[in-house]
């Protein structure tokens, strides 16, 4: 009789669940992902004015890069800091501070006037930004069990897709107003930066920090999601008799590796971000619109690559073969762009973003189910931000490059070899915690005792 009543409340436990979880993906997915659109926008839309900078603000190649790279600077030193704040005071507080600050100093590029104006505000975007993204990744950990994260971080990380998809034409037309003073960049940069300030309003009256929190779930719902996310970190817990902490897993070797491989992803992700505009002008005498518009092609690609290698991934379980063939292809992709003209370089770099974009999105699976949810929140800030130190070196590489030989070939070769390198570093990582070497139940001693009694 027992039996047949936990038979009947195993599935209606599972359904409650399911209900609690489509609740959750409906709620707060599109909404991250209209905020890492508008995020992605204020980060990188200066790719489409670096010509415009220079005939107005005398800003070079070098100078340009080594501005679009200081954002990095600023968003690794505190990346981790404002991950840590984000668990003390919340979810829905931390991230509306966040919109706000980056879309309070995207709008202020819009009154530039030299070097170093660029160099602070690109410095203060990046301290603006800095623990959004690993803040939302975070966010799933509590949010969603583990089986259904990676979809929702597909999901999500599919947002800078769009955002590169949407930014060129957007970037494009913004770029032909005139007028009240102001240059069309100058306008782009007021529009792209205020519609983050607005959308900030909304995440402060839409966002829960906790499930509990969510009067949009039943109190059943409620409990049946934190009950499966805290199994799971019993489970997890289980395998360890030494709670972890911040200093041990610095030494920890698979937390460098994650780093040197989110590393590698980045180089390429952003140096074709900022310098495929660039590329897609040397095609032939473009308008600004019509190169926004080429510059869409790639990312549109790249969404479709998205889904399709988390379909088949989540199909065929082995993650670092996934992440290895996605960034074959972007070496592949990165190398062939040597061998041709501007146009055959373009669609080479097309190719490549099927790699790279597909490379990031199947990369967070693997040290989340690495991490101790005690933990998570700052080892995945830490990984982005020395991750994301990749956007840092190579803008400012290729400007130096461009600038000093005019030309970036080296650069590509290099981003290649990169690829190249983290594909065979990417089996070396693990996917789920190390066990203790010795491991003794809590019970053992008790049970030991009793038996040698007897």
């Amino acid at each position: 009789m027992n039996n047949s009543s936990n038979a009947s409340v195993v599935p209606e436990n599972d359904s409650v669940l399911a209900r609690a979880v489509s609740k959750v993906k409906r709620h707060v997915l599109p909404l991250f992902v209209i905020m890492f659109i508008l995020n992605y926008i204020d980060r990188v839309n200066i790719g489409f004015v670096r010509t415009h900078m220079e005939h107005d603000l005398g800003i070079g190649a070098a100078a340009y890069g080594l501005g679009a790279g200081l954002f990095f600077i600023g968003y690794a030193l505190f990346e981790v800091p404002s991950n840590i704040l984000l668990q003390k005071v919340g979810a829905r507080i931390w991230l509306t501070r966040i919109m706000f600050t980056w879309g309070i100093v995207a709008t202020l590029m819009a009154f530039i006037q030299n070097e170093t104006h660029f160099y602070i505000l690109r410095f203060l975007l990046g301290v603006a930004e800095a623990g959004f993204f690993p803040g939302v990744i975070y966010y799933f950990t509590r949010w969603l069990p583990g089986v259904e994260r990676g979809k929702a971080i597909a999901i999500f990380l599919s947002g800078s897709a769009v955002a590169s998809l949407i930014s060129g034409p957007l970037s494009g037309a913004l770029l032909q107003i005139e007028g009240f003073g102001f240059h069309g960049w100058q306008w782009m940069f007021a529009i792209e930066g205020l519609a983050s300030v607005f959308l900030g309003f909304f995440v402060w009256f839409w966002l829960d920090s906790k499930p509990h929190d969510a009067k949009w779930m039943t109190r059943e719902e409620q409990d049946a999601l934190v009950g499966a996310i805290d199994q799971e970190q019993r489970e997890r817990e289980a395998l360890t008799s030494v709670k972890p902490t911040i200093g041990k897993l610095l030494k920890d070797r698979q937390i460098l590796l994650f780093c040197t491989l989110y590393f590698c992803i980045q180089l390429t992700i952003y140096a074709a971000t900022f310098w495929l505009p660039s590329i897609i002008k040397k095609m032939g005498d473009l308008s600004d619109v019509q190169v926004g518009f080429f510059n869409s092609i790639p990312w549109l690609i790249s969404i479709i690559a998205m889904y399709s290698f988390a379909a088949l991934s989540g199909r065929f379980k082995f993650q670092q073969a996934w992440v290895a063939t996605a960034l074959l292809i972007a070496a592949a992709g990165m190398f062939l762009s040597t061998t041709g003209g501007p146009i055959f370089a373009f669609v080479a770099i097309c190719f490549a973003a099927i790699g790279f974009k597909s490379a990031s999105s199947l990369f967070w699976p693997i040290p989340q189910g690495y991490l101790d949810a005690r933990i998570a929140a700052a080892v995945i800030a830490l990984i982005n931000s020395i991750g994301n130190l990749g956007g840092f070196v190579a803008p400012t590489t290729f400007g130096f490059l461009e600038q000093t030989t005019g030309s970036i070939q080296g650069g590509l070769y290099g981003l290649a070899g990169t690829s190249v390198l983290a594909a065979i570093l990417v089996f070396f990582a693990r996917t789920s915690p190390k066990p203790s070497p010795v491991l003794t139940p809590p019970n053992a001693a008790s049970t030991h005792a009793t038996v040698k009694a007897h």
